[in-house]
């Protein structure tokens, strides 16, 4: 599954967001004799994003996906 990304149009914010999503999944439960659990071979089922809020100024309205193959620049330097 490509990971999705994010991006606050309010504030420009494109690294901080609170998600809340509603997943189901078949995993294997690997149980060691003294009782700790390995969870491997884990499969998505059914996976629905419900909110994004921008982590910085809170705006859930104005959130968008973005292409997450596109690169942020970086920042420019003033030469001196």
């Amino acid at each position: 599954m490509t990971p999705v990304r994010y991006q606050c149009k309010a504030c420009g914010n494109l690294t901080r967001f609170d998600v809340v999503v509603t997943r189901r999944t078949r995993a294997f439960h690997h149980f060691s004799v003294g009782g700790e659990v390995a969870i491997e071979d884990e499969e998505v089922l059914y996976e629905q994003v419900e909110e994004v809020a921008c982590r910085w100024c809170g705006n859930g309205g104005a959130v968008e996906q973005v292409d997450s193959t596109l690169s942020v620049p970086a920042p420019s330097r003033d030469q001196d």
